[in-house]
This record gives C-alpha cells, structure tokens and sequence, in this order.
C-alpha cells in the first residue's frame, strides 16, 4: 500500500501549524505534502523535517492529487472545500462545526468511536475542542457503569478563538500592568484578569452555542442520544488548554477507586490525582501534550451515583490537530483512504 499524499488546508493557522507539528513528531507516513491557505499566504513557506514547503493555491486539481486533507478554516471555507475534496476522491477530515451534526458525516474520537470511521462518505469531522476531553474522560466509566447526567463548566482558553485572541490577551496584560487603556476586540469585553460567560451566540433558552455542541457532540459520538448533558462554557485568560469541572450521574453508584483506576488505564488518559500534595491537572501541564489529564476525582455528595472530577486537555492539540491526525492514522490504518477517484 503506498504511503498517503496528505494537503493542510489552513496551513498558516492556529491548528494548521500545530497539525504540521504533530505530522513530524508522530512520524506519518507521506507520500507527499501539500500546504495551503488564504490568499494572502500563497508562495510563503513553512518548514516540516528541515524542509520548506511553499504555500499553494487550494485547487480541486491538489485534492485530485491528494489522499487526506487536513481542512482548518472558517466555517464558510470548510463547507466549500470539504465538498470539493470528497468530490475528488480526497478523504477531507475538518474541524470546523459544520459537519459535526451532519448524520452523514462521522464525528470522531479515535480512542472512543474508531470504527465509525469505516463509514464516511469522503468527510470525516472533529468534535469541538470541549467535547473531545469530555468524552475521553466519561467513555472508559461509560462501558462499565451507563452516564445518564452530566454537568460541565468550562474554562476554556483564548487560543480556541485563534491567535489574534491570543495576542490581545498579551497586549490587554501589559497595558493594565502599565496602568494604560485596554482595548477589546476579540470579545465583547476585555478578557485578561476576567473570566466571560460567553462562548459564542445565545439561543432562546439562554444557552450559548458552544454549549449546545457539547451536549450534541457527545450525544452522537458516544451513541448516546438519551444522555443527559447541561453545559456553561466560560471563556478565562489562559494562552492554551482547556478545563472542565465535570459532575457525572451514572447508572448505579461508583467509588472514585473505581473510576481512577478505570480513566487511569485508558489510552490517551493521564490521571493526576493526590490534591493533598497540591498534584492536579493544570493548564499549564497539559499543554503542548496529547494526553486529557484527569484530576480531583471524588464522589458527589449530591448524587447517591455521582461522580464529580475535573479535566484538562490542550486544545490544539488533542482538542484539534492531534485528534484530527489520529483519525488519519485510522483511515490510513484500515485502508479507508482508497476510495474510488484516488489513484
């Protein structure tokens, strides 16, 4: 079998350039690699293995000569060119949200529900980068002992948003430690020293979008439609990686032993768990690490079956192109990348 011709639609990106990253550091088998982004980008180069590569056009004729195509953009871009990939026999795996409640499309969480791979129709999508640690967390309890609740907060950091976010947290920073104006622009109020209830837009009910992917996502990947799931995500300070205050309602009771030793063995799952030596998982740990990080694992007194513990994964990373690159080492794995229109 040869190895896959792999594009990067996005290259320039947040996620783009942490996917390039992780493509060298797990070794992934190319057989080429094609790179690309807005127009503004075009010619530039991006290096991979001591190798620069010039960023292209995005062409049907480059997904006609690709395998896998990592797509990274708005959802506008996504909709477009994913449907023009899986058009030229090219598997198109995205992590925007357009595709992820399209019952067609596979969303996938390679440790929890690999084999729905074997059923995309050219488009394979990611879940958001909340919903990934949230599921790796309740999947291994889940096979055991059935969730029928949970309830989540987020504090979910200011790269999910993009660099530009990432950047204005640095320049708010210094201009209130230099005792100067701030200037919001990224989020309808200034987010360093703050913390902002608000992750996308409002429905009716109160509910921000992003709250509403959660209890959506986790639906469709755990194949779980009954399950139960409130969420208030919070956008807080925090250059990269995401935390989560999870409290989880099962079936029948569970001690926390159980419930450590359970996540603790879980590939993908680091637990860090004795808060009496100050060792939880943090921020600042798991970033730049493809591991959710498990921590502060105990029982909720509220629930005679409940759980409460508490999550940290970086989200680009595993909440983004790590994920996105494991799912590619599946379709690669199981040959699910021969599709008719690729030669």
């Amino acid at each position: 079998m040869p190895d896959p011709r792999i594009a990067i639609v996005g290259a320039t990106g947040a996620v783009g350039k942490v996917a390039l990253r992780v493509l060298e550091e797990r070794n992934f088998p190319l057989g080429a690699l094609r790179l690309t982004a807005s127009q503004r980008s075009i010619g530039k180069k991006l290096s991979f293995k001591g190798e620069d590569i010039v960023i292209e056009e995005t062409t049907a004729r480059l997904f006609a000569e690709s395998d896998i195509a990592f797509i990274s953009a708005n959802d506008d871009i996504s909709r477009e060119m994913c449907g023009l990939a899986a058009k030229n026999g090219c598997v198109a795996i995205d992590d925007s949200g357009v595709w992820r409640m399209d019952m067609s499309v596979p969303l996938v969480v390679p440790e929890v529900n690999a084999d729905d791979i074997d059923a995309h129709k050219g488009i394979l999508s990611i879940p958001n980068c909340s919903t990934t640690p949230l599921v790796m967390a309740l999947w291994p309890i889940h096979q055991v002992n059935p969730v029928k609740r949970v309830v989540v907060a987020t504090y979910q950091s200011v790269s999910g948003t993009g660099a530009a976010a990432m950047a204005e947290l640095d320049q708010q920073s210094k201009d209130l430690l230099a005792g100067n104006a701030v200037t919001a622009k990224q989020y309808p109020h200034r987010i360093a020293f703050n913390v902002l209830p608000h992750i996308g837009t409002f429905d009716a009910d109160g509910y921000s979008s992003e709250e509403v992917k959660m209890l959506r996502e986790t639906q469709k990947i755990m194949h779980a439609p009954e399950l139960s799931v409130t969420a208030t995500c919070v956008r807080v300070p925090v250059q990269i990686s995401h935390s989560e205050a999870v409290n989880v309602e099962f079936e029948r009771p569970i001690s926390p032993e159980e419930a450590r030793s359970l996540m603790g063995a879980f590939p993908g799952v680091t637990l860090t768990d004795d808060p009496s030596n100050a060792s939880y998982p943090m921020p600042i740990d798991a970033a730049d690490s493809d591991d959710v990080f498990v921590g502060r694992v105990r029982k909720d007194v509220s629930l005679p079956n409940g759980l409460a513990f508490w999550v940290v994964s970086d989200n680009l990373r595993k909440g983004a192109a790590t994920n996105a690159v494991q799912i590619a080492e599946e379709v690669v794995k199981r040959g699910a990348w021969l599709r008719e229109g690729v030669s």
